[in-house]
């Protein structure tokens, strides 16, 4: 009979509580509960993120690329068609050259090989290849249809299904496409329009769509010469958006023939699954990337403007749950730091505030071990809500407010004390920071006297730099001098925001929003890979969210809602310290973020 030790190379440990040192998979025994117990990683479920929007509001709109390189062509506005072009980088869209004829159309391809074929008005024909960089007429479909279905791998390759004729007939037909023309093959099994679409020229999948009768939950799978029904959807629905591959598809939205629907399901090659829905709830939008990692925009909602212009980004299961656990507490309880610098185990704070019922603004230093925080030597000028950023033995705090008002006071700290150096050229306070170290940064807006103001520290002196696009305060930083990223905060006269702003060392971009507005947010980080966490919406927040450098996904959130934490370290390992609880109370507590955590499981018998 097979053993444990025999199978795995060790017997069953022994632990009174959780075994020191277990790892993935490692099986002990518990004496304390009197069972047996193993570790695995605790990891997301499905999800859909907020994406950078479309410039224009579209629907029925052309479709190819993957999450981080997509492209979306055409489609209806409010209330023509559009030949509008737009390329997504992951965070934004950028309008790039328009199709040659204005239409909704069925599409297929790459960001940079595309292909754009028949539509409405019409029914139409006409057929556009996309070479990256502009449009170009190719021949036409052999038969003229709109609202159709199709796919396919580029600009050479691609299949074109369905859909409604000049009669106003739902056909069947199937086109392929060579890179030169179309050639009629063998048509779906169902003839309908209004059906979705994806995988390859020789391997595709033709979910839902319309009939006669009306929605329908049919599919239909392609291999390359006949069409063949499978199983059907879980939601009969038209007007879906698309990502994947013949064998891992996700359809998501559509209309179930009384309302628009943000149903997402899954399919694994044999069936379907229902999933977690589409934040907003849309039909006609465009489709583009894979099962695990997709885009939806633009379609119709049930809100006014109906027209959208949102994106979502959807990232499958498996990724890592991050969660915050206790660390040591602070000598001094205070909210909105000074400075906030280093890691998680090499941590700095200084300055901040009392309550704003009782200010006693303070010039406080502590550092951290990963363990304990120690007193050291103070501020020159006690401050808070300063930009600051850089390390544990190499800081810098700039600008803030004291009893008097804002400051322009700069201090630079050496891992020993703090040294007064030349100030800002715009006294503020509420400012964000992204520094490496005390030799070089970035100060970004902030309240009084210039909020859009931003400047760079060059280890000497400031230099005014490209303005914020808003005026704000109370936001948060990441990154560094060339390569910054800013978010949150609050428009005075306190109106709390999403807005998002990555700085490439020239001049600032508008990109995908925080999906939890908030004012005193802190952040630790890159420009790619960020966190945010708590502030004020309000009421207090615990919120967290992490950037993966195109949008923002919601984590676990802190243990205790707080309002104006310091905020450091990496998007893997950061710390928040301090805070206000509630308008009249601080904290000392401290929480430490890791991006991975693992379950226990208690092994039972039925």
């Amino acid at each position: 009979m097979s053993t444990y030790k025999k199978e795995f190379g060790t017997g069953v440990q022994n632990a009174a509580g959780t075994l020191s040192g277990v790892v993935e998979g490692q099986l002990w025994y518990d004496s304390t509960a009197a069972s047996f117990k193993y570790q695995y990683p605790n990891v997301t479920s499905d999800a859909w993120a907020t994406g950078g929007a479309l410039n224009t509001a579209r629907y029925n709109v052309g479709s190819a690329g993957i999450q981080t390189a997509a492209l979306a062509f055409g489609g209806i506005t409010v209330p023509p068609v559009t030949a509008l072009t737009e390329s997504y980088n992951g965070a934004s869209w950028t309008e790039v050259n328009d199709l040659n004829t204005a239409r909704s159309l069925g599409s297929a391809g790459t960001q940079t090989s595309a292909l754009g074929f028949g539509g409405s008005p019409g029914p139409l024909a006409i057929t556009e290849s996309w070479n990256g960089t502009c449009w170009t007429e190719v021949n036409d479909l052999n038969s003229a249809r709109r609202n159709l279905g199709g796919t396919g791998a580029d600009n050479t390759s691609a299949l074109a299904f369905g859909g409604e004729d000049p009669g106003n007939v739902r056909i069947a037909n199937t086109e392929s496409w060579n890179g030169t023309c179309w050639t009629e093959v063998n048509d779906l099994n169902t003839a309908r329009n209004e059906l979705a679409g994806a995988g390859i020229q020789t391997a595709a999948i033709a979910p839902g769509g319309r009939t006669p009768v009306g929605r329908v939950a049919i599919t239909e799978t392609w291999n390359g010469t006949s069409w063949t029904e499978v199983a059907d959807l879980n939601t009969a629905r038209s007007l879906m958006g698309n990502a994947g591959t013949y064998t891992s598809t996700l359809a998501f939205g559509g209309y179930d023939g009384v309302d628009v629907t943000a149903v997402t399901e899954k399919w694994n090659g044999t069936s379907w699954t229902e999933t977690t829905d589409l934040s907003v709830g849309r039909y006609g939008p465009g489709g583009a990337g894979t099962q695990t990692s997709a885009l939806a925009f633009g379609g119709i909602k049930n809100d006014t403007p109906n027209v959208a212009n949102e994106t979502e980004e959807f990232t499958g299961a498996g990724q890592p749950v991050g969660a915050w656990s206790t660390g040591g507490s602070l000598n001094t309880a205070r909210f909105g730091m000074a400075c906030s610098a280093g890691t998680q185990t090499s941590g700095l704070v200084a300055g901040g505030d009392n309550p704003p019922s009782a200010p006693e603004y303070f010039d406080f230093t502590e550092t951290y071990n990963g363990t304990s925080w120690t007193e050291v030597a103070d501020l020159n000028t006690a401050r808070r809500e300063s930009s600051s950023g850089g390390t544990q033995t190499s800081a810098l705090s700039a600008g803030g407010s004291n009893g008097t008002g804002v400051i322009a006071n700069t201090e630079t700290w050496n891992g020993t004390s703090w040294t007064e150096v030349n100030d800002l050229n715009n006294a503020r306070g509420g400012i964000a920071g992204a520094y490496d170290d005390n030799t070089a940064g970035l100060a970004i807006a902030g309240a009084v006297a210039d909020p859009d103001n931003t400047e760079t520290w060059n280890g000497t002196s400031w230099t005014a730099a490209s303005n914020y696009p808003i005026q704000v305060r109370n936001l948060a930083g990441a990154g560094n001098e060339t390569a910054a990223l800013a978010f949150g905060g609050d428009i005075p006269p306190g109106a709390s925001t999403t807005d998002t702003f990555s700085y490439n060392g020239s001049s600032w971009t508008d990109i995908a929003d925080l999906n939890t507005g908030r004012t005193r947010i802190a952040g630790a980080g890159t420009q790619t890979l960020a966190l945010a966490f708590g502030g004020n919406v309000p009421p207090y927040t615990g919120a967290t969210e992490i950037w993966n450098g195109s949008a923002w996904t919601e984590v676990a959130d802190l243990s205790t809602a707080k309002n104006g934490p310091g905020g450091l370290g990496t998007q893997a390992a950061a710390l928040a310290a301090g805070g206000l609880t509630a308008p009249t109370t601080t904290t000392a507590a401290t929480e430490e973020w890791s991006s991975s955590t693992n379950v226990v499981k208690t092994i039972t018998t039925s």
